[in-house]
Formats: structure tokens, C-alpha cells, sequence
């Protein structure tokens, strides 16, 4: 174990050393309410870390977690974990400020709200769109606004159904801030 630890530090290393890895990550926090029922808050904090392979390219994931429910469900307060990766392109590039968007798929799975509540696993595909303010040649304010693509959400038990969306989303519940840390 420890040379597989130590193995990935000097790749790691010797990745940052080139000056292609950027980490970071965003925290979010949106409020939504379905006719009837509580606001429900929710947060997220997801680390971030990312390969540039080229001046347009690049590739990633994201790992955090977070509390709140799909919206989809709306049933209360529950943590989830998330892992997404992505493909990012970068199709605007100038000294201060930079637009891309990420193309990837994700899943999140959400615990138990309480005894009676299953736990929820949810899937997602598509495209969030993205700006990187270059605070520095080493920092970057960077935000994602919205979501493009599908995404499936489904009870952990036997016989459930899945709920699908697909289409575009600008709402509150898609946009997340963040810093990156480019070596």
C-alpha cells in the first residue's frame, strides 16, 4: 500500500511539475420549493482536480458532497457523495477571462433521509457551461452556470421507478463558484 501511495505522490508531483494540473474545487448553495411542501436548502462542496493536456483541452473530476435532495424527490435534508468527471474544452481564451464547457456524465448517491425514506441514486449526462476569471497566472475564479443534458434519479429498492429530465437548466440549483489552483 505504501508503494502504491507513494507511486501516485510522484506522479503526482511530477504531473504539477509540468504545469498541467489545476486543483480546486466550487461550493454551492441553492433553495427550491415545490407547490405545497418546505423550501429545501441545499449545499455542496465539491473538490475539484484537472489535467490540462493542451491550450484547449482538458480533463477532470470533480469528488464532494453535499446535503440536500434531488429535485426531483424534494423530500428533506439527506448527504450524498458525488464523483464527475469531465472532459473540458475551452472555446474563448483571453489574458483575463476564459468560457468553456464541460462534457461528462456523474452519479450521486444520496442517504437515507430516515428510516421510512430509501436512500437515491442518481445518474447524469451532459454539458455544464463555465467561466474562468484569471485572477493570475496561478489563480482562477472559476463558476459554472446551468446544465444541458439528462439526468436519472431512482429509490434503492426493488421495483422503483426512475424519474428522467432531460432538457436545459439555468435555475439557482445549477450554478456553483469556485477557485483553482493552476501549477
Amino acid at each position: 500500500m505504501k508503494k502504491i501511495l507513494l507511486s501516485l505522490a510522484v506522479a503526482f508531483v511530477s504531473l504539477a511539475a509540468s504545469a498541467q494540473v489545476y486543483v480546486g474545487g466550487s461550493v454551492g448553495i441553492a433553495s427550491s420549493k415545490t407547490d405545497g411542501s418546505d423550501a429545501v436548502t441545499t449545499y455542496q462542496f465539491l473538490p475539484e482536480v484537472g489535467y490540462n493536456i493542451n491550450g484547449d483541452w482538458a480533463i477532470g473530476t470533480t469528488l464532494g458532497w453535499g446535503k440536500g435532495d434531488p429535485v426531483e424527490f424534494e423530500t428533506g435534508a439527506r448527504n450524498y457523495v458525488k464523483v464527475a468527471p469531465y472532459a473540458r474544452y475551452t472555446f474563448v481564451r483571453s489574458k483575463y477571462v476564459n468560457a468553456f464547457v464541460d462534457g461528462g456524465f456523474g452519479y450521486a448517491h444520496y442517504n437515507h433521509a430516515d428510516a421510512a425514506t430509501p436512500s437515491i441514486n442518481q445518474w447524469e449526462a451532459g454539458l455544464r457551461p463555465g467561466l474562468a476569471v484569471n485572477l493570475s497566472p496561478k489563480v482562477s475564479f472559476v463558476s459554472h452556470i446551468g446544465f444541458v443534458g439528462w439526468k436519472s434519479a431512482k429509490y434503492d429498492v426493488s421495483g422503483a421507478k426512475a424519474n428522467n429530465v432531460w432538457g436545459a437548466s439555468l435555475n439557482g440549483n445549477n450554478i456553483t463558484f469556485g477557485v483553482y489552483y493552476n501549477f
